[in-house]
Parts: C-alpha cells; sequence; structure tokens
C-alpha cells in the first residue's frame, strides 16, 4: 500500500511529498504509547501502572499525540523515500501533521533532491603539469631561511637595512599643534610584510639616536584620514647567521651532517611541489568540470555548507583567543561573502557523484576499513571507536560518498594522490 498522496516540484531541486500514516498504525502506536504513560505515572487515588487509559489519554493528549508523531514520522518518511525512490540531499523539513481520530496521520515532507545532470566530457581536460624537481635555488633558499631562522641579533653601529631589527619609539603627532601622544615603544624587522611600508622605508638609512616623520591613510578605517608618526630609533640589530656546517644541521634538525639536511630539504621540497602540482590541477579540474556542466544548486544544501563553513571560521577565531561574544561580527554579510565558494564545492561535488554513478565507481570494504584504520591512528583510538563516533554524528556515510569522489578525482587526474595531503577536502572545497 503506498503511503506517498503526491508529490508535487517546489523549487528546481525540491520537492514536497504528502504522506499518509494509515489509522490502524496510528492507533496501535498510540496504544503503545498510552501503556508507557501509564506504567510510568502516578495519580492520587490509583496504583502505579493501575491508571484507567481513557484517563491517561485526557490527561495527556498532546504529549501522547507528540510521542506517536516523533516515532511514526522517521519511519514512515524512509518509507515514502523508498516509494519514490528519491534521492534527499538533506534531511526533510517536516510540517502541516495532522492526526485525525479514526482518520490516521499525514504530513508534508520538503526535500532537496539531487539536480538531473546530464553528462557532457569527462575525459579530455587541460590541466597544468609543473615541475616538481625542486632546483638547486630553491633548496639554497631554504637552508638561508634556516640559517636565518636559528640567527642571533646583534647591536650594529651601521644604518638601518632590509632585514635588521629595529627598536624604538613611534607617536602620533595631533594636527592641532605638533604635541606629540604618548610614545609606544616598538620593535620590528625592516620590510617585514607585516609592517607598515612606510614605517620600514622611513627608517632604512637611519641609525641609532635619528628620528623621522612619515605620513599613513588607514585605508581600514571608515574616514580614511591621514595620519602622521615621528619614529626615534634606538637600537639596530642584524642577524649574526651560523655557517652552513654540520653543527648547524644538528641543531636544525638532529641531522649528523650538512649533506644529510640538504638532502632532507630537497626531498621535503620535492613532495611540497608534488602537492602543489595536484592541487593546480584538482582546481583545473573542477573548474572545467563545473564549467562543462553548468545547473541550478539545491539551495538548501548551498546554505548548509556556508553555515559550516562559518562554524569552521567561528572556531577557529575561538581557537586563536577571541571572544565570539563581544566580536562585532556580521555573520550575515561574512556568509553571502562565502558564497560563491559554497556554491563552488557544492556544484563540483554533485558533479563527482554523478561521475560516479555513471562509471560505477564504489567504496569497498578494504578501503573503508583502511581509512578508519588510518582516522583511528591519528586520533589515538580504536577503528571500531571511530566507525562509531561517525556513526553517531551522522558522518559515516559522507565520508564513504567523500571517499567515492575522491577515487573518481583520481581517476580522471590520471595519477595517485600526493602523500603529503592530510585531508579530503581538498578535491571538492575550491
Amino acid at each position: 500500500m503506498s503511503v506517498v498522496l503526491s508529490v508535487e516540484d517546489v523549487g528546481p531541486c525540491r520537492k514536497q511529498l504528502k504522506v499518509q500514516v494509515p489509522e490502524p498504525v496510528v492507533e496501535a502506536e498510540t496504544q503503545r504509547v498510552v501503556e508507557e504513560f501509564k506504567r510510568r505515572t502516578r495519580l492520587p487515588g490509583f496504583r502505579k501502572g493501575k491508571v484507567p487509559s481513557d484517563l491517561i489519554k485526557n490527561k495527556y493528549h498532546q504529549d501522547i499525540e507528540q510521542e506517536v508523531v516523533e516515532r511514526l514520522l522517521p519511519r514512515f518518511w524512509r518509507q515514502a523515500e523508498a516509494e519514490t525512490e528519491l534521492e534527499p540531499l538533506l534531511p526533510p523539513s517536516v510540517d502541516e501533521v495532522d492526526v485525525q481520530p479514526g482518520a490516521g496521520m499525514t504530513f508534508l515532507a520538503s526535500v532537496e533532491i539531487r539536480p538531473s545532470i546530464e553528462l557532457g566530457d569527462i575525459e579530455t581536460f587541460d590541466l597544468p603539469d609543473p615541475d616538481v624537481g625542486p632546483t638547486n635555488d630553491d633548496v639554497e633558499r631554504a637552508l638561508e631561511e634556516m640559517r636565518r631562522a636559528v640567527a642571533e641579533w646583534v647591536d650594529t653601529d651601521r644604518a638601518a637595512a632590509q632585514g635588521d631589527l629595529v627598536a624604538g619609539k613611534i607617536m602620533v603627532l595631533n594636527d592641532d599643534e605638533e604635541t606629540p601622544a604618548e610614545p609606544q615603544e616598538v620593535s620590528f624587522e625592516v620590510g617585514d610584510s607585516q609592517v607598515w611600508e612606510e614605517l620600514s622605508l622611513e627608517v632604512t638609512g637611519k641609525k641609532p639616536g635619528q628620528s623621522g616623520r612619515f605620513e599613513r591613510c588607514d585605508e581600514e578605517a571608515d574616514d580614511q584620514q591621514v595620519q602622521r608618526f615621528e619614529i626615534t630609533i634606538e637600537s639596530v640589530k642584524e642577524r649574526d647567521l651560523p655557517d652552513l656546517d654540520d653543527k648547524l644541521a644538528a641543531q636544525v634538525g638532529e641531522f649528523k651532517t650538512v649533506a644529510d639536511l640538504t638532502e632532507d630539504v630537497r626531498h621535503r621540497l620535492g613532495r611540497a611541489k608534488a602537492l602543489d602540482r595536484r592541487q593546480q590541477r584538482e582546481r583545473a579540474l573542477l573548474d572545467q568540470l563545473r564549467e562543462r556542466h553548468p545547473m541550478e544548486l539545491p539551495g538548501g544544501v548551498v546554505d548548509q555548507e556556508i553555515e559550516g563553513m562559518l562554524r569552521e571560521y567561528a572556531q577557529s577565531l575561538a581557537n586563536s583567543g577571541v571572544d565570539l561574544e563581544r566580536a562585532d561580527m556580521d555573520w550575515q554579510a561574512l556568509g553571502e561573502q562565502v558564497r560563491p565558494q559554497a556554491e563552488r564545492r557544492v556544484h563540483a561535488r554533485l558533479v563527482l557523484d554523478a561521475v560516479a554513478t555513471k562509471t560505477g565507481t564504489e567504496v569497498d570494504e578494504g578501503e573503508f576499513e583502511r581509512t578508519l584504520t588510518s582516522l583511528a591512528r591519528a586520533q589515538k583510538a580504536s577503528p571500531a571507536a571511530v566507525r562509531q563516533e561517525l556513526d553517531r554524528t551522522g558522518k559515516l556515510a559522507s565520508l564513504r560518498q567523500q571517499m567515492r569522489r575522491e577515487k573518481v578525482l583520481n581517476t580522471m587526474l590520471g595519477d595517485p594522490p600526493s602523500e603529503t595531503e592530510d585531508d579530503s577536502e581538498s578535491k571538492t572545497e575550491e
């Protein structure tokens, strides 16, 4: 017997189903709930478990009906889903639940579904192929950065130059009269990208004891007024670079020789370049797939993706010590800013899923278990515990789906994923 009374299109990727629960089913479930209420209800004048059913129904009518609805809705939604062979992308949105004595129950369920995708060319792509071999210059630059990272700062009497550490006092000059405000201690590396360019330019060529003035317009400020500053240099320090020798090798990574260090640097640079090549090719392939397969995206899925991205951003801010309750964050505006990226992610996933279906790509249990084992090792837990937690949070099926997309993408790229990848989201995130 069909439980679906009607199916209507209520959007490009959205359907609304009217589902009926037969009266005998509602009545039987109601009796079970009433019996459960009887067993745990105490009323004056009645022994526990002996309260008449009619009295229970009258006293707890709304609670009983709510319990019946909550039990029957998931069960009959699953039956309706199987009957209509829909592929919902999100749990249904249920409303207009109507329970009538002697007439059963009906409810409306709206769901986001996969758009119809007619696949075009999924075999030929114009992909970048950058060289993954690190050059000698790459290795030398990396080694030089290591020397700079462990170098000590030593005082110098010469004028400040690019890369020097300058310490001094900076103060804002007021517009009326040139009475300086309270000076502030500062210490910065000349030319650092985090330092105002105007400040780095002003101190360049100046020695300790000298001062200079400069102007700066804060482009992020609402009024964008020009401010004037005065900087007095108190000290200039330069890096005392250590020699590139076995001692340095032992200091930066417990290597026995500088040759061992150099080989390790070359290997790591090669892995980084291989990962970068992989990511460039993935982005190009996904861009071309999306361009070849335009579609109307399911709005609810895009909104869910935006919410997930904002949650991750909020968590990163909280981990950095930001008080989210006091921070003046316009989350709605941020959501609109990330909407294009969310749409690209959803678009890519839908196309990859369609390719997986067409090519018959699936993830076998062996592959799935190996992934669970890898996750368990990273979390220092057992594979069974990881599986149970993923199942509890509803992420087990999504993990398998993501692995399926990876498998499709690997095949389309024609090469295996880089060993340096630490997660799978890059495949469909950009």
